[in-house]
């Protein structure tokens, strides 16, 4: 996919941190994800966290002793990442908690964290209606807090999305590969806009 968020010849491309906030293998949500991977504008390479299952519950004692190895892996991809792409299901009206607390994680040390400052797209898919429209909500509310600048518009609401996806969890629905496309379009500019002056 080229256009006007292709890199100028020369430039190191965009590395996109994507997180899915879902352990389940089938995952509309991690579909979601390579759906991006495929979508993203020429000069941005999408980048999966595949680890989020070894991430423990957060607990300051654990902290105390320095963060365990998945943690370190997970606020390194974070940190070496230009920009970050969420993937979240909605569970009871909410952020799902391994998402929540892969936020908690890398939200420490509470200043100078690998999220603040760092240029968000959110995005989500569920069977239901509304599409992630809540836990969305929610994840902003969060990263008020963290300091992290998130994309606004377009909203990716995926709803029914076991009819947007084939067996295989390949994206099907032209509508919503469309819309992911300009969600990442405008990620590279928002990270662009964003980017410190050299």
């Amino acid at each position: 996919m080229s256009d006007e968020a292709s890199m100028e010849p020369g430039n190191r491309p965009l590395v996109v941190c994507g997180i899915a906030g879902s352990l389940r293998e089938r995952s509309f949500n991690r579909a979601l994800l390579r759906a991006a991977q495929e979508l993203a504008p020429e000069g941005m390479e999408v980048r999966i966290f595949d680890r989020m299952a070894e991430i423990p519950l957060f607990n300051e004692d654990l902290e105390a002793h320095g963060d365990p190895e998945p943690v370190e892996a997970l606020k390194r991809a974070i940190g070496e990442a230009d920009a970050l792409l969420i993937a979240t299901p909605e569970y009871n009206h909410g952020v799902p908690g391994v998402l929540k607390n892969a936020i908690d994680w890398a939200s420490r040390p509470a200043r100078g964290s690998v999220l603040s400052g760092k240029p968000t797209a959110i995005l989500g898919a569920s069977p239901g209606v509304t599409g992630t429209a809540r836990a969305q909500s929610q994840l902003r509310q969060a990263f008020v807090f963290t300091n992290t600048p998130a994309v606004l518009q377009p909203e990716i609401l995926v709803y029914r999305a076991n009819e947007k996806f084939d067996s295989e969890r390949r994206l099907t629905d032209e509508k919503t590969r469309e819309f992911v496309g300009k969600l990442l379009v405008t990620l590279a500019d928002w990270t662009r806009r964003l980017a410190p002056a050299e």
